[in-house]
């Protein structure tokens, strides 16, 4: 049997010198006169592990990481294509620590084969959820979606039901589905794993969205700094209306769904629903106000189904296993399995799918094994740019929509970002408010006046000009940005400055105080 070589494609990988290894390889391979097959596949997102290549063995497959190309050599010799040890051997990749304490539902096929291979994706489970869809009627598939308990996976947490439900009930000849993958928040990576390492899930979800609506378009919008993503869903699209799970009658049957790739163009804002239309439109990425909801007024002012990536890429699994399945992961309102993004300055970085309920302290220590500097955890920003800092006080706030919001925080994309006792958290206040002046769409005064004014303000404290005065004058513009802001980025961008202000005020006192106090 021909030996099977899988080596990442994914973006993240590649950053970390995956084509150098895969070249190497190769060469490898010819040089030795030895026959195998190379699968690109996506990652598994231990990144701390990337590049990971694993081989398929008669004992399954064995994985080596982080391999370096000055590695390739060495793992030959020691016979790596049947399992031999060698100082990268990591044996079974789902005995890998990291990845077997996870619960992979949405992730479940990410990391195994070729991502652009449908019969391997048929073969892991891959269209179930699609088949059971078209042989039930729209308001069955909503039901189904609803009991299930997913939420939004793009921040707010709304039920995806509710939303389907408000637009199947519209009467429109006309209704759309569109994805936001305009992942831009730091430290997520998500929505990018997904559709590099498993796209035709995200179609699947797609395809059963519009069915269980009565859209048959949909639209996926993409950040245009996702170049591979973009190339991927593009090829998988044109792959699955081929083999039919596209086109007018989606798997057979009398249901039609097609969709489109779209790219960005480099706004931070149009990862809020109602900017995202305006650009899809073609128009200025700027925030529409609301009502009209999307969902009765959406794209070209019809009604439109707005989810992000993960929450579509959900629904597969739902439809396949049932609600009562999905449903049984997690904990109060949050239901299912969350995909955390571990990032920042931390030992083990990478996606870790879970269902709901571990603490931070757990996701951080545990999972995360700590600061990568070796130094004492100060800070976890949890939400992205816009999200709150916990400091270790915190830590044992589980993870849970309804359990952030009691402690003045929000889960978002589920992005966390590790910081370790160096980090200056005035600066990391001013880095909040100067990103919000810079991304500001414009439309509103709290959001565009109160950012800019928020930045001078905090460079009064950090010179030491009226310590007290300044202070209040932040709250208070926080409390305006907070609630007079059209759109998450102003009205979000209070939770981290007011945080750090909360639970690090030694970091704000004025310049000599810091200095004694060191």
């Amino acid at each position: 049997m021909t030996p099977r070589i899988y080596i990442p494609g994914d973006s993240g990988a590649l950053a970390l010198g995956a084509e150098k290894v895969a070249k190497a390889i190769a060469n490898e391979l010819a040089e030795r006169g030895i026959e195998a097959k190379i699968v690109r596949n996506g990652s598994r997102g231990a990144y701390f592990l990337e590049p990971m290549v694993e081989v398929a063995t008669a004992n399954g497959r064995v994985a080596y990481g982080p391999v370096k190309p000055s590695d390739v050599k060495s793992l030959f010799d020691s016979g790596f294509l049947k399992g031999g040890h060698h100082k990268r051997w990591l044996g079974a990749p789902d005995k890998i620590p990291f990845l077997a304490k996870q619960t992979r539902l949405t992730f479940a096929r990410c990391g195994i084969n070729d991502p652009l291979s449908l019969d391997a994706y048929k073969s892991l489970g891959g269209l179930k959820g699609l088949q059971n869809a078209v042989a039930m009627a729209p308001a069955d598939i909503v039901k189904q979606v609803t009991e299930s308990g997913l939420r939004g996976r793009g921040g707010a947490g709304f039920p995806t039901g509710i939303k389907w439900k408000t637009v199947l009930d519209t009467t429109s000849e006309r209704k759309y589905i569109v994805c936001n993958a305009d992942e831009g928040d730091s430290a997520t990576f998500a929505d990018r794993m997904i559709m590099e390492g498993d796209p035709f899930v995200l179609i699947e979800g797609m395809a059963i969205a519009g069915i269980a609506t009565g859209a048959t378009k949909g639209f996926v919008y993409i950040r245009s700094e996702y170049p591979h993503a973009v190339a991927v869903m593009n090829k998988a699209v044109e792959i699955a209306r081929k083999a039919g799970v596209l086109g007018v009658n989606v798997l057979g049957s009398p249901n039609a769904f097609d969709m489109e790739i779209r790219v960005g163009a480099g706004a931070y804002v149009c990862g809020e629903e109602t900017s995202l239309l305006n650009s899809l439109e073609g128009k200025r990425g700027v925030v529409r106000a609301k009502p009209p909801l999307p969902a009765i007024q959406g794209l070209f002012g019809k009604p439109t189904v707005i989810n992000n990536v993960i929450s579509l890429a959900s629904v597969p699994v739902i439809m396949d296993k049932g609600a009562a399945f999905y449903k049984d992961f997690g904990m109060g309102r949050s239901r299912g399995t969350i995909p955390i993004q571990i990032a920042g300055n931390v030992k083990q970085g990478g996606l870790f799918e879970t269902a709901f309920g571990l603490t931070l302290g757990e996701i951080v220590d545990e999972i995360g094994g700590g600061t990568s500097t070796g130094r004492p955890v100060k800070a976890v920003q949890v939400g992205g740019p816009l999200g709150a800092y916990f400091p270790r006080a915190l830590f044992d706030t589980p993870f849970d929509y309804e359990e952030f919001a009691k402690r003045d925080g929000l889960i978002g994309h589920a992005g966390i970002t590790v910081f370790d006792d160096t980090a200056d958290m005035l600066k990391q206040a001013r880095f909040a408010m100067e990103f919000c002046a810079i991304e500001s769409c414009g439309k509103c005064t709290p959001c565009r006046i109160g950012s800019t004014r928020g930045v001078e303000t905090i460079d009064r404290l950090a010179a030491g000009i009226e310590p007290e005065k300044n202070l209040a004058l932040v709250t208070d513009l926080c409390n305006t940005m907070k609630f007079g802001s059209l759109c998450a980025l102003g009205g979000f961008t209070p939770y981290p400055v007011m945080s750090s202000i909360t639970h690090f005020p030694e970091d704000f006192k004025p310049a000599p105080a810091r200095v004694a106090a060191e």
